[in-house]
């Protein structure tokens, strides 16, 4: 077992007791071993000494609490970050995207793909179909937010004098779940024109929340910061501003799944005690570091609020 991992021990494997908050923090341990290693070799008994729980026992602890088996979590997290590769990171070869994920060899990763999906590695970088795993990512999601909320404090929050940014769109209009394709194609938009995150920063607009709002109304635009505007184009990118102003920003360490319970925290409980009223523009994030270029664990995203003067 790897040295570090023991650092994520937190008592006796032999203890005679344990209390439930004890027994919660050891499962979120595993949780976050799993986010911090994931392109380990995560065995059963790496597990169940990062948990500090007899091995003999773990993989039933671990399937009881969370409702699915150790391994089966880590490989849904291991395909998910292939998915997004092989559709998002076209410069990677299948073979290296199967070996950075765990796989010995891109026949294995090739079985694995398609018991999964349905179709090959290969096919499913041709023609991305996110249908067959919608039930599965929202699984994953709400895994994340049932058992590992983020929490922020008023402090959390700092004041920022926004200036007015030209944003290149493309709006989303439909379902969540068809997101992906929108996303796939902004990013081909972005490589012909020259703007990758690295020189244009990448922004959110988030007309509405996906829980309360009907898959057929859903509004999200995908932007990047522009210096002059686009002329019209076969994408549907079209020119917009984030006005210049005061906001209140939030810091968000973590996956997308999170992002809802960091916006909750804004609207329900930094906004009222602030007494601050907002301006008539949307919610919007800028994307400092993206999955997979980091692992999900470590994406940032700033959540942006226009106030009022």
């Amino acid at each position: 077992m790897r040295n570090d991992a023991r650092l994520f021990i937190l008592q006796p494997a032999r203890e005679k007791s344990l209390s439930k908050s004890s027994y919660q923090t050891r499962m979120l341990r595993v949780l976050q071993y799993i986010d911090a290693h994931l392109d380990e070799d995560l065995t059963l008994d790496c597990l169940s000494e990062v948990a500090a729980f007899s091995k003999f026992h773990f993989h039933r602890q671990f399937s009881e609490y969370f409702g699915v088996a150790a391994f089966s979590y880590v490989q849904l997290l291991k395909l998910r970050k292939a998915m997004y590769e092989l559709a998002f990171r076209h410069h990677k070869q299948v073979i290296n995207i199967a070996l950075d994920n765990g796989y010995e060899s891109s026949e294995a990763f090739s079985r694995a793909f398609k018991k999964s999906l349905g179709l090959s590695p290969a096919q499913f970088r041709k023609q991305p179909q996110w249908d067959n795993w919608q039930n599965s990512n929202l699984t994953i999601n709400h895994w994340r937010e049932q058992y590992m909320p983020m929490t922020y404090q008023n402090s959390d929050v700092r004041f920022v004098n926004f200036p007015e940014t030209r944003i290149a769109v493309l709006e989303h209009r439909g379902a969540p779940g068809l997101l992906p394709n929108s996303i796939l194609r902004f990013i081909t938009w972005r490589k012909l024109n020259k703007l990758p995150p690295s020189v244009s920063a990448t922004f959110n607009l988030i007309y509405d929340d996906p829980e309360q709002t009907p898959a057929a109304d859903f509004r999200f635009d995908l932007a990047a910061a522009v210096t002059a505007p686009v002329a019209e184009n076969e994408y549907g990118i079209v020119n917009k501003i984030i006005p210049a102003g005061e906001c209140a920003v939030l810091r968000h360490t973590g996956s997308d799944a999170q992002l809802a319970g960091a916006v909750r925290f804004m609207y329900g409980s930094w906004l009222p005690q602030s007494q601050r009223s907002l301006r008539d523009f949307p919610l919007f994030f800028q994307r400092i570091s993206i999955f997979p270029d980091v692992p999900e664990h470590q994406m940032v995203t700033d959540i942006f609020l226009s106030l009022q003067e």
